[in-house]
């Protein structure tokens, strides 16, 4: 057999040509997996009053003694109404979130000296609690700074008046040890150790200061007044980037990694981003944005060894910065998954997974980060969508589609992975800036392991890779495929098996990505795989090589028990549209373009009013019901239906004010790059009357206002009330208009300020307006419409 497939090899190279010769990429993974080590780090009480336990080693987090994989997504309460978070933290779930997490921002807590507001949209207690309904765990993120793009990183300004922070003065202590026993009764009896959801909290953010009351000595303060104040949890967090300083042992220190940095000076293109390069002696990934700078190595690269590597902040979006707003896209965000995993990623957190908006403060003062209150950034008054896979109001972004499957993924094959050392290559590229060396690395334990590979770089092409193997030295021999050379594209990005168990049947290899398991009842156990584009899904299996076509049909590979095992090969376009959700006591896979979930036991489905909405299930549903379903099977699919609404409230536009010149963009504040105008700038904006129908679809959901403009910064106003704004950067602007219970046939304001031609603001190249000859300035509204939200549940 390995006589044949070497002929069929050569044969194919002698049919390509003369100048296309076979490229072997090599590893050798032969070297024993290092026992974990436990011991070192001091976790807080972890079994559950179910006996569930919670524990980590040096390598990775273990649930009730198997070794856990867990994703984690930020979603800042105090940033979403609260009418919106069951539904929302649901959607999170359906996304394969496991944890969600959430910075408690003082400064909206505390704006005043006195009570504490933990009510409405500050409720700490009823997020938490939702949180658990939903079947997600939580971690906590104290502060007391929190940065988070908040005014003076979210410790109010009464603080910061009067005494030092971040440091062990006593008078600060006294104030952070107020606000940990208001967080610590806000969570009482919902810690893992009272059956609840609350498995860690993070003390304080991004600190890397040294000297006397600091450094080490704060983070131990802080521990210890989150104990006083009853947070036994099982962990306890820091940031590890950019020379972090930390008590050894005490805390687990976490990481996190952007495909641009949008906090830069830089008014152009960046060089390739560490995010998307495989690392392989340390954790750091590149500049995230610190506020204060290192005088020194940090804890985290000392502990490497003693600590398991974890994720807090890999961004699947980025905020939107005064002077760089960088707009990316779903592979941008995308391709850095098998980066961090293959680069030995053992809890996968994200920042920011759900978009927000900030509550402005007493008087109408912004609490958002900004040069004039010596922040290092500018940032929107309110606007903190974050082009998160979850917009403000519960938007599905095009990357949710891209990271779903990845979720899915290390849930239900995240216990094995855990377990797998890293493997570094042959050759792999010595900095970011290689973009001809291939870039990949195996993770494995054995003889079993997963291929990981990324040839997308933002903003840079790579070379496509052409007629590759990879050769993979395992303890019990070498593995090597695919079974011919394959080109792989620019822009390609996958996780491969390698000796994969699947229920009982060895799977030696496949070109294709594991995504997720289903016991399908009658018709056997199921592992859905997804085809990588470009190259033939081959199949090395204990009867032979297979190649399976994505068909949407099952492909029997062996029995377990009597039972058949199978592969369900899809499109890549396929499995985007998939969503794995437990309906009616069974997982099931659910195909489709809109957000699928489930609550009270029902199939949500939720999507823009005139679109029919429209789900296909696997396996099918006994008897799904809901007025006006129209349901058929087809092949395996049983496919749901519901006619659209065409109708779509009418929106009313009328200029009403022409703009003015606007005034040249000022450099300063710490980065010395562009500063935000100055409020009397927007006296230059131009205006436009955004008059709403009599009748706002009733029967809707929610109703979107959509804003496309051109400028530098919008706004839109109920009167003299700011409701939202918004820094141009080619995004599409959406609203959600429930939350704010307008009047029918409200009169909205839409202000744009003007976009300089001069501007020394970065804005991708294809989102940047094209200036005329002897144009200076742009502020244009190019289209505004009112979109109905439509939600139906369905029984199962």
């Amino acid at each position: 057999m390995n006589r044949i497939r070497t002929l069929s090899a050569a044969l194919l190279l002698a049919a390509l040509g003369p100048h296309v010769a076979a490229e072997t990429l090599k590893l050798d993974a032969r070297s024993a997996v290092p026992a974990p080590q436990t011991g070192h780090i001091k976790m807080g009480t972890a079994v559950s009053p179910k006996g569930v336990t919670l524990a980590a080693n040096n390598q990775y987090l273990l649930q009730d003694g198997k070794p856990w994989l867990p994703v984690m997504g930020e979603y800042h309460f105090t940033r979403a109404p609260a009418s919106q978070w069951a539904d929302q933290l649901r959607l999170m779930k359906a996304a394969g979130i496991d944890i969600v997490a959430s910075y408690v921002f003082w400064n909206h807590h505390q704006e005043q000296p006195g009570a504490f507001n933990w009510k409405g949209n500050h409720d700490l207690r009823r997020f938490v609690q939702q949180a658990q309904a939903a079947g997600l765990k939580v971690v906590v993120r104290l502060g007391p700074w929190c940065h988070g793009e908040a005014r003076y990183g979210g410790i109010p300004d009464w603080i910061v008046d009067a005494m030092p922070t971040r440091s062990n003065d006593p008078e600060y202590l006294g104030h952070v040890e107020k606000l940990y026993a208001e967080i610590g009764a806000q969570i009482k009896g919902l810690l893992w150790k009272d059956g609840g959801p609350v498995v860690g909290v993070q003390l304080e953010n991004e600190y890397n200061l040294r000297g006397p009351g600091k450094g080490e000595e704060h983070i131990s303060a802080l521990k210890k007044l989150a104990l006083k104040a009853g947070m036994d949890v099982p962990m306890y967090t820091v940031t590890g980037w950019d020379g972090a300083v930390y008590p050894s042992g005490e805390v687990i220190p976490v990481f996190g990694g952007y495909p641009d940095e949008p906090w830069a000076a830089s008014a152009k293109e960046l060089a390739p981003k560490e995010t998307h390069a495989f690392r392989f002696n340390t954790r750091v990934s590149g500049d995230l944005g610190a506020q204060t700078k290192s005088h020194g190595v940090g804890t985290a690269e000392t502990d490497k060894d003693k600590v398991p590597f974890f994720g807090a902040e890999y961004g699947p979006g980025l905020p939107a910065m005064y002077r760089r707003r960088t707009l990316v896209s779903p592979d941008d965000i995308a391709a850095m998954l098998p980066v961090q995993i293959g680069s030995g990623v053992n809890l996968l957190g994200y920042y920011m997974f759900h978009g927000g908006r900030n509550p402005v403060g007493a008087g109408g003062t912004g609490l958002e980060e900004s040069t004039l209150s010596g922040g290092y950034n500018d940032t929107p008054r309110i606007s903190y969508d974050f082009q998160a896979p979850l917009g403000p109001d519960g938007q599905q972004r095009p990357v949710l589609a891209k990271l779903r499957p990845f979720h899915y993924f290390l849930r239900d094959y995240g216990a094995q992975l855990a377990t797998m050392t890293v493997r570094q290559p042959e050759r792999s590229p010595a900095t970011p800036a290689d973009l001809q060396t291939p870039r990949w690395s195996v993770r494995s334990n054995g003889d079993s392991g997963y291929l990981f590979f990324n040839n997308h770089v933002r903003q840079y092409a790579m070379p496509a890779q052409t007629a590759v193997r990879f050769e993979v030295q395992l303890p019990g021999g070498t593995v090597t495929l695919p079974s011919q050379p394959v080109d792989i594209a620019n822009g390609a990005y996958f996780i491969w098996p390698i000796n994969a168990d699947l229920d009982g049947v060895k799977l030696r290899h496949a070109t294709a990505q594991l995504v997720t398991r289903v016991d399908a009842g009658a018709q056997g156990i199921v592992h859905v795989f997804a085809a990588t584009a470009g190259i033939p899904s081959e199949f090395a299996l204990a009867d032979g090589l297979k190649t399976f076509k994505p068909d949407a049909s099952l492909q029997r590979i062996g029995t377990n028990n009597g039972r058949a095992v199978s592969v369900l090969l899809l499109t890549p376009e396929q499995v985007e549209q998939m969503s794995v959700l437990d309906i009616a006591g069974q997982r099931r896979l659910v195909f489709s373009e809109q957000q699928a979930w489930v609550a009270d036991g029902k199939l949500q489905l939720r999507g823009i009013g005139p679109q029919p909405l429209r789900a296909a299930v696997f396996p099918a549903l006994a008897k799904p019901n809901a007025a006006g379903l129209q349901v058929k099977q087809d092949g395996l699919l049983q496919r749901l239906e519901l006619a659209g609404e065409p109708a779509q409230p009418t929106l009313h536009i009328t200029a009403t004010r022409k703009a003015g010149n606007a005034p040249a963009i000022k450099r300063g504040g710490h980065a010395n790059a562009a500063v935000q105008p100055i409020p009397e700038a927007f006296a230059n904006a131009a205006t436009w009357s955004l008059k709403l129908p009599e009748q706002l679809a009733p029967q809707a959901e929610d109703v979107l206002l959509e804003l496309d403009f051109v400028g530098d910064i919008g706004r839109v106003f109920s009167g003299t009330t700011m409701l939202d704004d918004w820094y141009y950067n080619g995004q599409r602007w959406e609203i959600g208009l429930r939350q704010f219970a307008l009047k029918p046939g409200a009169d909205l304001k839409l202000s744009v300020l003007p976009l300089r031609a001069d501007a020394p603001i970065y804005i991708d190249a294809a989102q940047r307006p094209a200036f005329a000859a002897g144009q200076t300035q742009v502020a244009e509204l190019r289209g505004a419409r009112l979109l109905t939200v439509r939600r139906v549940a369905i029984a199962p």
